[in-house]
């Protein structure tokens, strides 16, 4: 096998890896400045860490990276999601680090109606799984309500309509909290209308409304694509107060349909089921109260013959005291003898008594009355002196507590308790001033003195002459002792 040298160009230029890099660069950029491409998304995890986000963009027979910075995923209307055919608008360049062209994504848009569908049939199920379509999250509207939140658009015709339903039917207070109803930032203008009628406070200056609606005219499904936005599914599912979703027309199908408390067709419908038609009213509350006086007639008629009735089966007077009349006349005949009869029980029964009370009875039983006496008065006597002698216990023992807790037994041990001249404890040298009057108490009795130099800690000084004469004082007991410098 021959092997040939590579020829050699001496005129070529010869590149760096970095300078190479950038040429290739350029040259993508300027041949492909902005582009539109279609594709599957693929490798989609969700934002990374930083916020841009990271995935491809593929078809049958080929694919390419693709980028989406942060600040432009915010501002997106659609979100990317795996899976989902989309249009990207963006521009193409490379990445030198590792040798590959890619597409910085602008901005993105389904690939028709069906990839719209298919995204909001995925997230339909999604939701659903959380709950938030359950029947038993939904509230009931209330019959009447006074005040009426309406989130649309000011200057379409839905709120025209839904005012004039209400003038029709029953005038009531309306509030509307004008939002952009498609477009971008729609969606959040909506989820925030929602909350902010939830916020207001019962008792505040703007009254909190009673029911909501949620509307907004008919349009494709791209232009109802706002009502479909997971954020107003979840501000509708979340509303503590009673909401309609009146979006689009009959035919038309959002997300917040599912996740309202009531669906309108339209608009108008919404209003018809916002309030009752005054005039049906009037003319209903006329019938009841025809219908209830009638029938407090008709009772009062039934109760009337009902008393006719009983008053007619009911005897005379003069039948139903006969009876009673003749009984009294039995009564009254043989009442005198009964009488007699009774004192005669009455008499023999006191003889009997009175033959059993005798002298020798009452003496027996003034000896037994006698005898439970005393034997209580020795019970007490008893008492008596047990009680006593436990309390002269209890106060032996206080003596004995009290004696032990008394200074005068550490006066006993050798110490002594120094008073000032009004008699107050004196605790510490920096107490007592130079010539003061001191009294000074040991265990057999006091003493007086007087205070030689000041209150410095001078007589804390070992060094300092103890030779000052010693003071005269007299005990309790009247004898004189000669007392020493006490500093």
């Amino acid at each position: 096998m021959t092997v040939r040298a590579v020829e050699t160009l001496p005129n070529s230029p010869e590149f760096t890896v970095s300078e190479l890099s950038s040429a290739l660069k350029r040259t993508v950029e300027d041949a492909y400045g902005h582009v539109r491409v279609r594709g599957e998304i693929s490798g989609f995890r969700g934002p990374h860490s930083s916020g841009h986000c990271y995935f491809a963009l593929k078809d049958d027979s080929a694919k390419i990276e693709a980028v989406i910075w942060k600040g432009v995923h915010g501002r997106m209307r659609f979100k990317p999601q795996e899976g989902l055919e989309i249009i990207a608008t963006g521009k193409l360049t490379t990445y030198p680090g590792s040798s590959k062209y890619q597409i910085v994504i602008e901005a993105i848009e389904p690939a028709g109606v069906g990839a719209l569908m298919a995204l909001m049939e995925e997230r339909k199920r999604k939701l659903a799984a959380e709950g938030l379509f359950d029947e038993a999250r939904k509230q009931l509207l209330p019959w009447l309500p006074e005040v009426i939140g309406v989130v649309t658009s000011p200057t379409g015709a839905v709120i025209r309509d839904i005012l004039h339903r209400l003038e029709d039917r029953f005038p009531r207070r309306v509030l509307v909290w004008p939002v952009r109803v498609q477009g971008e930032g729609s969606a959040e203008q909506i989820a925030a209308a929602i909350n902010g009628f939830n916020a207001l406070a019962e008792d505040g200056k703007i009254p909190r409304p009673d029911l909501l609606i949620v509307a907004r005219g008919g349009g494709s499904l791209e232009d109802l694509w706002s009502f479909n936005e997971e954020i107003v599914v979840r501000a509708a599912a979340d509303s503590m107060i009673p909401l309609i979703s009146a979006v689009g027309h009959e035919t038309d199908v959002t997300l917040i349909d599912f996740a309202a408390d009531k669906r309108a067709p339209t608009p108008t419908a919404a209003a018809e089921m916002a309030v009752p038609v005054r005039a049906e009213l009037f003319v209903e509350v006329t019938s009841l109260a025809r219908r209830g006086m009638l029938c407090w007639q008709r009772g009062q008629e039934h109760r009337r013959s009902e008393l006719r009735a009983a008053a007619r089966a009911l005897p005379k007077a003069t039948e139903l005291l006969d009876i009673p009349r003749q009984r009294l006349d039995r009564a009254t005949s043989a009442l005198p003898r009964a009488l007699r009869a009774n004192a005669h029980v009455y008499d023999r029964r006191l003889s009997a008594v009175a033959g059993r009370l005798t002298v020798t009875t009452l003496r027996s039983q003034i000896d037994r009355a006698k005898e439970n006496v005393q034997r209580l008065a020795t019970s007490a006597q008893r008492s008596s002196k047990l009680h006593i002698q436990q309390r002269e216990t209890r106060l032996r023992y206080v003596s004995q507590l009290l004696n032990a807790l008394s200074y005068k037994g550490v006066l006993d041990r050798g110490f002594a308790l120094v008073r000032d001249e009004n008699g107050h404890p004196l605790h510490a040298v920096a107490d007592v001033s130079s010539g003061q009057r001191l009294s000074i108490e040991f265990a057999d009795g006091r003493i007086g003195a007087t205070a030689d130099g000041d209150g410095g800690g001078t007589a804390a000084n070992p060094k300092s002459p103890a030779t000052k004469p010693a003071a005269k004082r007299t005990t309790d007991f009247g004898v004189k002792k000669v007392q020493g410098d006490l500093f």
